[in-house]
């Protein structure tokens, strides 16, 4: 066990089915068994359930040594700029044992561009 997580962090929605959508997404993540990444789990900035300090304490919970953070947001807005650090700060103040990496946002991704020609191309 490596007792590296990983926490995906999404913003959250009014929307049920879109907060079931990130779920989701952590359960496809989670069934591809990366052998770096002992646990994956969901956490959302507001209006959903987990909040950001209840997924980083359901890590630790789990025996989370150290914990992946990876905003899944677009742009390096507000959110992925001041808020998710914050709560990162806050989080490693209370738990000086554990270490926290922040990824980088998903719209940072080299990968973005040719998943989103790949996304295009399927349209019927």
């Amino acid at each position: 066990m490596t007792g590296r997580h990983l926490l995906i962090i999404a913003h959250g929605s009014r929307r049920q089915a879109s907060n079931d959508e990130v779920r989701a997404l952590g359960e496809r993540v989670r069934a591809l068994r990366d052998p770096g990444i002992e646990r994956v789990e969901v956490a959302f900035l507001e209006l959903a359930e987990p909040g950001i300090p209840e997924g980083l304490a359901t890590c630790v919970a789990h025996g989370a040594r150290e914990i992946i953070v990876f905003p899944y947001f677009l742009a390096a807005g507000t959110h992925v700029a001041n808020d998710i650090p914050e709560a990162i700060e806050v989080f490693s103040a209370e738990h000086p044992q554990i270490k926290v990496r922040l990824a980088s946002h998903l719209g940072a991704s080299s990968a973005l561009p040719m998943t989103i020609l790949d996304v295009a191309s399927q349209v019927e």
